[in-house]
């Protein structure tokens, strides 16, 4: 998700989207390196893990640095998430691992934008994506009962309460807080069965990155593929129930 981001924010003109901070676990996107090759000017990758506090505070310092002393950063978006399964259900899940995908999901935004905060503040749209799903609403949860993913329901819906409570916090500071699922999308994650392909879910997930007003500041949005209107994930392009 996060590499085609990249690849459709440089479709747009550079007076819209002037720098783009790709933040990565490793060097080792081919197709990434190709985009910066391409684009030196409006692409700079950052090394950084989200499970671990160091390395991203020092992905904010780099940005930081990269922007220079008078400009603030405008977007930013959360992206990384794992998942996990335990088909024999609830009172099978290892603490363990749901430790794990909360440090990633949960504690790992917090990290993000705790430690981007302070550019996000000198910046001018002052907007910060949590990339979402529609498994952590508990009022849809069972539409999905049969999926064995009970940690990640569980941390997308504590997802949910953590970009909440930035909303209230910031409100009045001109931030715009969302949470947005960008669809069931055939990636690593999601899987060959997935309903959308990426380049479709990431075109939705741009355009609301784009539209997004203050007025939305809290809320859980979904994206909107006409003719998925009634689809598993109901891409309606509506708020998702909490």
């Amino acid at each position: 998700i996060g590499l085609e981001l990249v690849k459709q924010l440089l479709e747009l003109p550079a007076e819209q989207v002037g720098k783009i901070f790709a933040v990565t676990r490793s060097d080792n996107s081919a197709p990434l390196r190709d985009l910066i090759n391409t684009n030196p000017d409006r692409v700079v990758q950052i090394i950084a893990s989200v499970d671990d506090s160091e390395s991203v505070q020092k992905a904010a310092d780099d940005v930081k640095t990269k922007l220079g002393a008078h400009s603030g950063l405008d977007v930013l978006v959360n992206s990384a998430g794992i998942t996990a399964a335990c088909p024999g259900g609830m009172r099978t899940v290892p603490p363990e691992q749901m430790a794990h995908v909360f440090d990633v999901n949960v504690i790992g935004t917090q990290r993000m934008i705790a430690a981007f905060l302070p550019l996000l503040e000198t910046g001018n749209q002052k907007k910060v994506i949590n990339l979402t799903s529609t498994l952590g609403s508990v009022s849809r949860a069972p539409r999905f009962r049969l999926s064995p993913t009970q940690s990640y329901k569980i941390s997308k819906a504590a997802l949910h309460m953590l970009n909440m409570q930035y909303a209230l916090d910031h409100e009045a500071d001109g931030f715009t807080f969302l949470c947005v699922t960008p669809g069931w999308l055939k990636t690593n994650l999601g899987g060959d069965d997935a309903d959308l392909d990426v380049e479709v879910g990431v075109t939705e997930l741009k355009r609301i990155i784009l539209q997004s007003t203050k007025a939305q500041n809290g809320k859980l949005l979904n994206i909107h593929v006409p003719g998925q209107e009634e689809a598993l994930g109901q891409y309606d392009g509506g708020e998702v129930p909490w």
